[in-house]
């Protein structure tokens, strides 16, 4: 288990404890799960992977914190698995009512259960649909978009270019099937059309060897040869098994959408619009890399709290909850538009970007999908879709 401090960070701007008006302790939970190599060396993760993230939102709340004279004191700890409950017991332990995890489905359930709820939670990185749904828990807020915001924001783009006839290709593990399913459920939503499924079965063994490439440029088109008339392969491939390589390996020259080729994210390293410049320039000063996914989902966690405990003057974790699912909270994300929650599932309202690995090509939600609320409540679930009622919201 790996542990970091940051003290108050008002402390800066020579605030004393005493003249502190909210004083907000958090904790950021990472757990790190075994895992195979990355398809490619520039995948590799990097050590400080969502901390990186929330030492720049650290900084950017202490900014506010050290005018309005709120502290912010922040404590990161990265553990296996296993060690998982008892790092969010020992947080617990040390007073710390806010909790940013980083987490798989069940693990987040299991932990913000353990929390209780008199702690406010954080989700930046578990996106099952569910947990927005059936499973919501009204301690957890999600920063991160769920896997139908992704889909729907990848089959929006489709649809607007009038691509609409969808080769799915997924994969065999449950999470790849949980994707694949958004996807179908994003078609019928966006009046587009699966002609034709196939499944990849993920076999194991070495994808970064020296034949590597050699088996997949003959395997890849002989496996996609045949399929019915189609505009565009949705790659459902949540294991990163296969995705990576269909781009140039298809039997029939079409664009890749979805795990790989265009890939709907949270945010990218080359977005520029919106400020968005400045911001990557603060990070890479920083941390000497590029920002990740999972370090804007964690920056976005903090910077909600740290806007809550400014319109607030509190740090109690009820407080912060419910401001943060009024319809005064709102938060500039760099992405064009402020962000909000949805009252009935405690889901970030949020652009999604379509990135193809240099630019970002398009933003979701696309000219011309309308909502009676908002455009961005056509991605994930909207209110008659969720299930959840932990909330009582809608």
């Amino acid at each position: 288990m790996v542990r970091l401090i940051v003290p108050l960070a008002a402390a800066a701007f020579g605030l004393a404890s005493a003249c502190m008006a909210a004083d907000l302790r958090t904790g950021v939970l990472r757990v790190d799960y075994p895992s195979v190599p990355p398809v490619t060396r520039l995948d590799a993760r990097p050590s400080d992977l969502g901390f990186a993230g929330a030492a720049l939102a650290q900084e950017d709340n202490a900014t506010t914190g050290g005018f309005m004279g709120h502290g912010y004191a922040l404590e990161t700890v990265a553990v296996a698995p296993e060690g998982a409950d008892a790092a969010l017991d020992a947080l617990l332990a040390e007073g710390i009512g806010t909790l940013v995890i980083l987490a798989r489905d069940a693990d987040l359930l299991r932990l913000a259960d353990r929390a209780g709820p008199e702690v406010l939670v954080l989700n930046a990185a578990a996106r099952g649909t569910a947990l927005r749904d059936g499973d919501c828990r009204a301690n957890v807020l999600h920063v991160t978009p769920s896997v139908a915001m992704l889909a729907d924001a990848a089959v929006q783009f489709a649809a607007w270019k009038k691509w609409t006839r969808l080769y799915l290709i997924h994969g065999s593990n449950p999470q790849d099937l949980a994707l694949a399913e958004a996807y179908r459920r994003a078609a019928a939503r966006f009046g587009a059309r699966i002609v034709e499924e196939r499944e990849f079965e993920d076999t194991g063994g070495a994808r970064r060897t020296d034949s590597g490439h050699v088996m997949v440029q003959r395997q890849l088109p002989v496996f996609t040869q045949d399929a019915r008339e189609h505009d565009v392969v949705i790659a459902a491939d949540a294991s990163d098994v296969f995705a990576r390589y269909l781009p140039f390996h298809l039997w029939d020259p079409r664009p890749v959408i979805g795990s790989a080729g265009l890939q709907p994210v949270s945010f990218d390293p080359a977005l520029e619009a919106w400020g968005a410049t400045q911001f990557q320039r603060r990070f890479e000063a920083l941390t000497g890399r590029r920002l990740a996914e999972a370090d804007y989902d964690t920056w976005l966690a903090l910077r909600v709290l740290g806007e809550a405990v400014t319109r607030t003057g509190s740090a109690d974790p009820a407080t912060l909850r419910a401001y943060a699912l009024s319809e005064e909270f709102e938060l500039a994300a760099f992405k064009g538009q402020k962000v909000t929650f949805r009252p009935w599932n405690g889901q970030l309202r949020q652009p999604v970007l379509l990135f193809d690995g240099r630019i970002t090509a398009s933003v979701s939600p696309q000219e011309g999908f309308l909502h009676q609320v908002s455009p961005l409540d056509t991605l994930g679930l909207d209110a008659p879709d969720s299930a959840c009622g932990a909330f009582g919201g809608g």
